[in-house]
């Protein structure tokens, strides 16, 4: 039976059960509903048997009577319900059951509708209260009512129990569940399975609840988006309409007041305010926003006005981008979460034997019921999706765009990082580093105000380079008579009666300029235009793509303080390479030049398979095999589209240095992770030991188990406590 999960305006989570492990069903099922005009995304996650679609808000009723459509229209025999739970419930805002973990627990998706989430306590705490009356000789009489609340309760374990026998042809641990609560009831002891069921519900509701906690934290960035926006209308633009903040077109003209979200990313046309970042970037100190500066969605206004025009909107902007990666992330794919339900799944049989075999030897139920309620690794299994949360909600929120947990989880275990040259590693722009005349008489001003002159409005970006230098240097071009470009050669112009040539080596010694006779002393490793004059070579200019100011530093620390391998991947010269390499202390050997994009995914294929896990950086469209070839993807906002969708780590801020926040994020969470086994397998198997030898009661076993399961779980949420994971001092190289 599918069930909807949870459902806002504009997404629906439902349950499809049978989906783990059938692969076809998730092609078949994402195929028909992404054929769906209404529908803009929909998400498969196998693992957590759920299904998430994105669609328009106002289509939200449309959208739910397809899907009773399309699940009606699946043949509906037994047999098709078998092979892909295609059934689906009435339609209801807050799901009944929730889904369920290996150990039976709801997560209730970590942001159910509740208004009280102890609401489910009720029942097993009357069902307590009842059991310990009747056991009064005066109250016998409720004797027979708290049977049926207990067995009320226990009736949910033992259907998850049979189905999970019926139809994935396992025993769970609802089943070691059912057995414990019935040994303990069979002794006519009611109270014991009454209090054993309240602490599973408390345990489940803190643990819950630690998780909802992670949640509403990203959600709040959703609310700061704010509702509407004041956009100029009208012939004159002086009208202000308000409309949705999602519907603000690209390029209006929008007005943001005192105590206003900002409701999208733009450029500031008029006014100057003080903005308030807190809720994007989590920086406290407030920042003035002016003519020219670029200001974010998600943002307050604390004072003053601003006029800006609007850039990037809704899902665009960056706080809607990365709060779709958020939600859309799989946080439930990690190896580590696989890992734990293999070993839940291989110790349910030993458990059951052991516990067997305890009975037949003491004669005793609760010291069985005791073994049957350790099952040492439900606390791991709801303690990793809060971690990953956290750790995804705090690098959102730091303009660091992480796909899933998975991502994370394979960012921890990196040892091997390749960057690309240009635009990674570099500014990805063209720069004048040498101006040198040939002849004697001429100065380096004269001459590059002559290559200034013959280039002036070209448009290729070494003549960008040559006027950014000219106005530098408070040169103005000289009138430009005729003149004649050859693309991928040069430029011939008339300046003041006499004739520039600016190109090539091979452009001038085809024009027949005259050569100097002692030959030119040039660097190989930067790239050179000639310039001529009146057919004689009179002087070079040389150029190159600069280094980011923070490319050593990061490398630095790669290689010292991460301890990691670094290659460098280029498509340049090998002298080029040679010298970005030299001058960023990359190892000669760890340096491929002339590599194109096939090459790049080749070493990066030949890396993973001996036995190195690879991160690769890049930005551009010959980057993107590479990019998807590698363990983990890392790219720019900035970058060409195909790199940005195809990495897995988008720095938001193009700041290479994030790099480093998002390793030092991943590696501390999989600490987290590590510390959260200690926290619930130890306490488990020191139990177990106990209930196996000299015997424990049922109720211990209950709060050892749960106590630390909540335990593992406050711990996921310690680092948002703490307001960070990553620290400054690994970053900031202190």
């Amino acid at each position: 039976m599918v069930e909807i999960l949870h459902q806002i305006p504009g997404r629906v989570r439902v349950r499809v059960p049978h989906l783990r492990g059938n692969a076809q069903l998730g092609l078949r099922l994402e195929a028909a509903l992404g054929a769906m005009p209404e529908i803009l995304a929909v998400r498969v996650n196998g693992a957590a048997e759920s299904l998430t679609l994105r669609y328009r808000p106002s289509q939200g009723a449309a959208v739910l009577a397809r899907l009773a459509d399309l699940w009606a229209g699946l043949d509906g025999s037994p047999e098709s319900l078998r092979a892909g739970g295609l059934a689906i419930a009435a339609p209801a805002l807050v799901k009944e059951s929730g889904d369920r973990d290996h150990h039976g627990h709801d997560d209730h998706d970590h942001d159910q509708d509740h208004d009280n989430p102890w609401v489910s306590l009720q029942r097993p705490l009357l069902a307590v209260a009842l059991a310990a009356t009747s056991q009064w000789s005066p109250l016998r009489w409720l004797r027979p009512l708290a049977g049926l609340t207990v067995v009320s309760l226990v009736l949910p374990i033992a259907q998850r129990a049979v189905r999970s026998l019926w139809y994935d042809h396992r025993l769970s641990i609802d089943s070691l569940d059912f057995l414990a609560i019935s040994l303990s009831a069979s002794q006519g002891n009611l109270l014991t399975p009454a209090l054993v069921i309240t602490l599973h519900e408390l345990g489940d509701t803190i643990r819950n609840q630690t998780a909802r906690s992670t949640a509403v934290r990203s959600a709040s960035l959703t609310d700061a988006l704010g509702h509407f926006a004041w956009i100029k209308t009208g012939e004159t633009g002086d009208v202000l309409t308000q409309v949705p903040s999602d519907q603000v077109p690209v390029g209006a003209i929008v007005v943001v007041h005192p105590g206003e979200q900002i409701p999208v990313d733009g450029t500031v046309l008029d006014g100057e305010a003080t903005v308030d970042q807190q809720g994007l970037t989590g920086e406290a100190m407030p920042i003035v926003a002016r003519s020219r500066d670029y200001v974010f969605a998600a943002t307050l206004v604390r004072s003053g006005q601003l006029t800006l025009r609007a850039e990037r909107v809704g899902d665009q902007t960056r706080a809607g981008a990365g709060l779709q990666l958020l939600q859309d992330a799989p946080v439930y794919d990690t190896r580590m979460a696989n890992y734990t339900e293999k070993v839940a799944d291989r110790v349910i049989l030993p458990l059951l034997l052991l516990a067997g075999a305890v009975l037949l030897v003491t004669r005793d139920p609760a010291r069985a019921a005791a073994i049957l309620t350790l099952d040492l690794v439900t606390g791991v299994r709801v303690s990793i999706p809060t971690a990953f949360l956290g750790a995804l909600n705090h690098t959102t929120r730091h303009g660091l765009l992480v796909r899933s947990g998975r991502t994370l989880e394979q960012l921890a275990e990196i040892d091997t990082i390749l960057f690309d040259k240009t635009g990674t590693l570099t500014e990805g722009h063209i720069e004048l580093v040498a101006i040198t005349p040939v002849r004697a008489d001429l100065s380096a001003d004269q001459l590059l105000l002559w290559a200034a002159t013959a280039e002036q409005r070209l448009t290729h970006p070494v003549a960008d380079a040559i006027a950014q230098a000219a106005q530098a240097r408070g040169l103005v071009p000289l009138e430009r008579g005729d003149w004649d470009y050859a693309v991928g050669y040069g430029v011939t112009a008339q300046v003041a009666g006499h004739r520039v040539q600016v190109g090539s080596e091979r452009f001038l010694r085809q024009a027949q300029v005259q050569w100097p006779e002692t030959p030119l002393d040039l660097a190989a490793d930067l790239a050179h235009l000639y310039v001529a004059f009146d057919g004689e070579l009179v002087g070079t200019l040389s150029y190159a793509d600069p280094l980011r100011p923070d490319s050593g530093r990061l490398l630095q620390l790669l290689q010292d303080t991460f301890q990691l391998d670094v290659y460098l991947l280029t498509g340049d010269t090998p002298e080029r390479a040679a010298r970005v390499a030299d001058a960023l202390g990359i190892a000669p050997e760890r340096v491929y030049a002339e590599a194109f994009p096939d090459q790049k995914a080749k070493i990066v294929q030949n890396l993973r398979r001996s036995g190195r896990t690879v991160a690769f950086v890049g930005d551009g469209l010959n980057d993107s095999v590479a990019l998807a070839y590698a363990d983990v993807s890392i790219s720019f906002e900035r970058g060409a589209e195909v790199a940005r969708e195809t990495a897995e780590v988008v720095l938001m801020d193009n700041d290479l240095l994030e790099l480093l926040e998002a390793i030092a994020i991943a590696r501390e969470t999989r600490d987290l992770i590590e510390q959260n086994i200690a926290l619930v397998v130890l306490p488990n198997l020191i139990a177990l030991g106990f209930a196996s030898t000299t015997g424990l009661s049922p109720l211990l076993a209950t709060l050892i188990h749960n106590g630390s399961a909540i335990a593992a779980g406050l711990n996921s949420l310690r680092p948002l406590v703490t307001h960070g994971f990553a620290p400054n001092s690994v970053i900031d190289g202190d």
